[in-house]
């Protein structure tokens, strides 16, 4: 089956690669559809509760939010400078595309108001009227009515009055997240600025605005800044594709060992990107690094191939002359005696990426397709077009001196003898301290991945970014100035119409607050419907003091309401109730994400909801929504499926492995090396401070793709060889040092290749994963060149030994001979 498929694609080359563009002008036709962009809902888990709660209430606590803080740098915001500034900035972000008119919210908007009781009745006016204050009086008249507005001034502006908020949410459907940051960030540049800034934004020099800082953050923000930072990916995905091709021409200086790798990657990722744009799927921004090492993957598996052309050159040629075999018959079995350990290995990259699919999260699940159909583009691309490529091009001139033993150059001595000293870590007598070392490093991983891997996002602004970035410096003043930027919205869904107006929910709101308010780590601020209606009642009441407390009766909670209501549109609660008062929350704020924070704040939601029970007469209270919700809902998916997708793929992988080899020793073999290279990899996340999310959950199953390749390129040579050698140590010397050779330059091509995204990138998040890919490679490669072969040496498995073997066929030279002679 074997012979005849690689006779027919190799000497009927003409129709395969006819096929072969027809399938790949197809499929250039739809990459050019393809679009990078992130969709918020679709990083969300579709099944979790939690993300239920949060598409049936989407305007209580909205991820989609901006906040602009303004600071005074020399005093207080009550000057007509500052808050002329505020206004302007107000009204400019009303202009922001894909912005909620309705849910912009500042001291300058009508939201803000105040009110007070006369002999007419109850009046609410905005703090501010048609203009911002432009004197002293009408800054002392502002300043006035704001104390007459006490929530106003809690969560608006900062406790020593030197900050205040601009909040503006975004319309999900009609956001483009690169448009709205780039619209957003020049506001904020031209407020820093005295006069007009540049095209570029910059301000003038010597016109920066001394007086006043002004930050922007959220999550449509954070997106942006990784938006911005696309040209510079670009930038740097062409310094790493150079390397790579300078490495290709360090390595191989000759024509067919640089093009074939190139040909055959490029026209799987042509695959790969056509299948997105056809099915109209966006590409997730912050997992773009994953195709290079699916380019990476592609290399790999043809340089395998173009090895094993070269040594096949040498030994089917007359060694009498020296002439080297014709480069047709060499690529003819080369691909005969490559295709099923290469294939066995592509399957295995297919099934690590179409399990992420099992993952309900919609982001995840394209991503799966995407990349599972690039892998399996590798099929006809690596494993059947390597060849066909080779056959066409010109024979190498520099064959003896890649793989003849007395002509090598200085580099491949050096990489032969480095191969050699790894080799021989693996039998013999230093077999046992090669085990002993490998138990304890095990032991040790263990250990630190049970009690240091961290879920999700530990950073109080952004792991995506540095620490320093200017996201993360205006998520720290933020902070420092207010409550935070993330909330824990418990959600309290009503009945009927006006639930929100009875006696019950006053209580039940009261009580939660005041349970959560007084646990010994509280949120840093709590804010709900039931915190308004006391002071509309006071001031229905006369205005006297003792009114505040409100009785709970539901005659009195609706009188205070309708006090309320007099003079304010509705939408001006719209963050602690809807439109008709149906539905309400409360809201509890924090400064972080971090698992720990999560964790105690849904517990003291938990337990409060205890206290008042979630269901009522007029009301249901529902867990949960806000960003600490959404957070949790995709820490909880993660940490499971990250799991169930390992456990699947091992147990799918051994079940392939011990098919091909006929063995289950040989599934048993390959699948602990796959394991200590994940357990490995986990344990350069916990000293990277990389958290397990739905970012680098892919990588790390990528990851473990990586590392049965090349375990199966060379278990299938240790095979091969033992039968000419016929002892275990010959055979693990004669694999690692041959085939060892393709996994060494492949993994050194991925470390120099990669390696400037951690020097190079601005986003953190990238020059980590750039970092990890480093890792993956350097470990799976050790791993196959040493604990691969350790296992092998000390089990001693019968199947090595069988002459029948499917991925470890020997190539007898005196049949090829034969068959050459027969062509």
């Amino acid at each position: 089956m074997r012979e005849t498929l690689a006779r027919w694609i190799i000497y009927k080359r003409g129709i395969f690669l006819a096929i072969m563009a027809v399938i790949t002008a197809f499929f250039a036709w739809g990459a050019k559809d393809v679009k990078v962009a992130t969709v918020f809902t679709e990083l969300l888990p579709s099944n979790h509760r939690f993300v239920k709660t949060f598409l049936d209430h989407p305007n209580f606590g909205n991820p989609l939010t901006i906040q602009i803080m303004v600071r005074r740098t020399d005093g207080n915001i009550y000057n007509p400078e500052t808050l002329g500034k505020v206004w302007d900035l107000t009204r400019d972000i009303d202009l922001a595309p894909a912005i909620d008119h309705d849910q912009i919210l500042s001291i300058s908007t009508e939201k803000a108001r105040y009110a007070e009781a006369t002999p007419f009745g109850i009046e609410s006016k905005p703090l501010m009227g048609d203009h911002a204050p432009a004197n002293a009086a009408e800054v002392k008249e502002f300043q006035e009515r704001l104390a007459k507005a006490p929530g106003i001034s809690r969560f608006l502006i900062s406790p020593d009055g030197t900050a205040t908020l601009i909040r503006a949410t975004f319309i999900e459907r009609l956001l483009d997240y690169g448009k709205t940051f780039e619209f957003t960030q020049h506001l904020v540049e031209q407020a820093r600025c005295t006069v007009k800034v540049n095209k570029d934004g910059s301000c003038p020099a010597g016109k920066l605005d001394t007086h006043h800082e002004v930050h922007a953050a959220g999550q449509p923000m954070l997106t942006g800044w990784v938006y911005r930072y696309e040209s510079e990916m670009m930038y740097i995905f062409g310094i790493t594709i150079g390397l790579m091709l300078l490495l290709l021409v360090l390595y191989t200086r000759n024509l067919a060992g640089v093009v074939t790798p190139i040909v055959v990657s490029v026209v799987c990722a042509i695959w790969g990107f056509g299948l997105a744009g056809w099915l109209g799927h966006n590409v997730e921004p912050l997992i773009l690094i994953v195709p290079l090492l699916l380019v990476a993957r592609s290399i790999s598996h043809a340089v395998q191939q173009t090895e094993r052309y070269y040594e096949l050159l040498f030994e089917l040629g007359d060694p009498s002359t020296g002439k080297l075999a014709d480069k047709r018959f060499a690529a003819f079995h080369a691909l005969r005696v490559m295709v099923a350990p290469g294939v066995v290995g592509i399957i295995t990259d297919i099934l690590g990426l179409y399990l992420i699919a099992i993952a309900p999260i919609p982001m995840l699940q394209k991503f799966a397709i995407f990349c599972g159909w690039w892998a399996v583009a590798l099929i006809p691309g690596d494993a059947f077009l390597t060849p066909v490529v080779l056959s066409y091009l010109p024979v190498p001139h520099n064959v003896e001196s890649i793989v003849s033993p007395t002509k090598r150059t200085p580099l491949h001595r050096s990489i032969f003898w480095l191969l050699g000293r790894a080799a021989a870590c693996a039998h013999g007598s230093a077999a046992k301290y090669t085990a002993a070392v490998s138990v304890l490093v095990i032991l040790a991983s263990v250990f630190v991945v049970v009690t240091r891997l961290e879920l999700g996002n530990a950073a109080s602004g952004s792991s995506l970014l540095w620490p320093d970035s200017e996201y993360n410096s205006a998520v720290m003043n933020l902070n420092k100035y207010f409550p935070g930027l993330n909330t824990l919205e418990i959600v309290f869904e009503g009945k009927h119409p006006q639930a929100m107006r009875s006696g019950d929910a006053e209580i039940a709101m009261q009580r939660i607050q005041r349970r959560i308010e007084s646990d010994p780590n509280p949120p840093s601020a709590t804010l709900s419907f039931a915190d308004y209606p006391p002071e509309a009642n006071r001031l229905f009441s006369g205005g006297n003091p003792k009114w505040l407390p409100l009785d709970n009766t539901d005659r009195a909670v609706n009188a205070a309401v309708g006090a309320l209501l007099i003079g304010n549109n509705p939408k001006n609660f719209s963050n602690v109730a809807d439109f008709t008062l149906s539905n309400g929350t409360v809201s509890l704020w924090y400064k972080d994400k971090a698992q720990g924070t999560i964790e105690r704040a849904l517990k003291q939601a938990d337990e409060a909801i205890k206290v008042v029970g979630a269901d009522h007469k007029d009301f249901r209270i529902r867990m949960a929504s806000g960003t600490i919700a959404l957070q949790k809902s995709v820490n909880d998916t993660v940490h499971v499926y990250h799991w169930l997708i390992l456990g699947l793929l091992v147990t799918t992988i051994f079940i392939t492995v011990s098919l091909a080899y006929r063995s289950l020793v040989g599934g048993f073999i390959l699948l602990l090396s796959v394991n200590v290279a994940n357990l490995l990899l986990l344990v350069a996340m916990v000293f990277l401070g990389i958290g397990l999310d739905v970012n680098t959950m892919p990588v790390a199953a990528i990851g473990i793709g990586v590392g049965i390749d090349y375990g199966i390129y060379l278990l299938s040579r240790i095979c091969e060889e033992y039968q000419t050698h016929h002892d275990y140590g010959a055979a693990i010397d004669a694999a690692v040092t041959t085939t060892g050779k393709a996994i060494f330059f492949t993994a050194t091509i991925v470390v120099v290749g990669i390696l400037p995204w951690y020097f190079m990138s601005n986003l953190k998040f990238l020059a980590d994963m750039g970092l990890l890919l480093v890792l993956i490679m350097l470990i799976n490669a050790a791993l196959a060149l040493i604990f691969v072969p350790l296992l092998v040496y000390l089990i001693k498995p019968a199947f090595v030994r069988r002459e029948d073997q499917l991925l470890g066929e020997k190539l007898e030279v005196g049949v090829a001979h034969s068959a050459a002679a027969g062509e």
